[in-house]
């Protein structure tokens, strides 16, 4: 696959939230969830978001919207109005002043609304709002979510990813054996379409990686790094592998992707192994090996160095996180 593949790989929904909310105005939800990825989209209305910095976006129906975590957002009918619910870890529903809200919002499969006063077909002005959750990406996705701004828009999405929201939307709603696993696929879906689109704009700020994948010779170097990170790499190989030589990959690799590939290498290694760390329940040797060290002792040492703490605080560190 390649680098982007491999990246969004490890994006996949699991326990995936979504949530069809229906809001009538005046209304004003502040979000502090702290998960690492939000994605929004609008099928109704004109909200405002108004991320934790920066000026206040305002969205059109087809809109989608990503808000990197942990920082609050807040999504309204207009940035001044004051507000009303605040979503808490877990997710739970508060007032502003920290009071519990009851549940009886609720409104049928997936669905919530701020009031009985809210209406399906949008005479009253209301909003309607498509909101998909990852809670937890791991190492390799964070090299994605580095690069993200903490707010990206995707206006008016195209036909793809309008499509996929019409089919989420639907999906969404319903209670059908293996539904979880749906709306998990369709959300990561949607996500590849929003990012592959942000990060092919003429005006984007695309990492190198990603821009190294269409280099011929350093994207197929990449491809061999993250495809077999367990193989004994070395420069003179990822060269003979490329059909140059060893002098040429090391310049044309630094230029590209701002770094040695070796260097890329070991980086690359180490978060693939803090996801194995977490995701497995495989030993210290196995990942080393998994990961291209010759010892769990080599291994933790060059963890260490990387990271600042070993493999095994690593792992109990994640598994005991909320």
């Amino acid at each position: 696959m390649d680098p982007f593949s491999i990246l969004l790989d490890g994006a996949r929904a699991r326990g995936t939230f979504v949530l069809r909310t229906i809001l009538n105005p005046p209304w004003s939800v502040q979000v502090r969830d702290r998960v690492p990825l939000n994605l929004v989209a609008v099928l109704r209305g004109t909200p405002w978001v108004v991320p934790g910095a920066g000026d206040a976006v305002r969205l059109d129906a087809g809109d989608i919207a990503l808000m990197r975590g942990p920082d609050a957002f807040t999504f309204a009918d207009d940035p001044r109005t004051p507000t009303q619910v605040v979503v808490q870890p877990g997710p739970r529903r508060t007032t502003a002043a920290g009071a519990e809200l009851p549940e009886a919002a609720d409104m049928g499969v997936r669905t919530w609304v701020n009031g009985e006063r809210a209406h399906e077909d949008g005479a009253d002005g209301s909003s309607v709002l498509l909101i998909g959750k990852y809670s937890g990406p791991g190492e390799i996705v964070a090299r994605l979510l580095r690069v993200m701004p903490p707010l990206l828009v995707v206006p008016t999405a195209a036909h793809l990813e309008s499509a996929l929201v019409s089919l989420l939307a639907k999906e969404t709603v319903r209670n059908e054996p293996g539904q979880d696993l749906v709306l998990e696929r369709l959300l990561d879906l949607l996500l590849i379409g929003v990012l592959r689109e942000w990060l092919t704009r003429p005006d984007a700020d695309a990492p190198a990686w990603f821009r190294a994948g269409g280099d011929p010779v350093v994207g197929s170097v990449l491809r061999l790094i993250h495809g077999e990170p367990g193989r004994p790499w070395t420069v003179a190989a990822l060269a003979r592998e490329a059909g140059v030589s060893r002098a040429t990959l090391a310049r044309r690799f630094t230029d590209v992707v701002g770094m040695p590939p070796m260097t890329y290498l070991t980086g690359w290694r180490i978060d693939v192994a803090a996801d194995l760390l977490v995701e497995s329940d495989a030993t210290i040797d196995t990942v080393a090996r998994q990961v291209g060290y010759s010892s769990g002792f080599a291994f933790s040492a060059a963890f260490k160095r990387a990271r600042g703490i070993s493999p095994q605080r690593h792992r109990a560190d994640a598994r005991n996180r909320p």
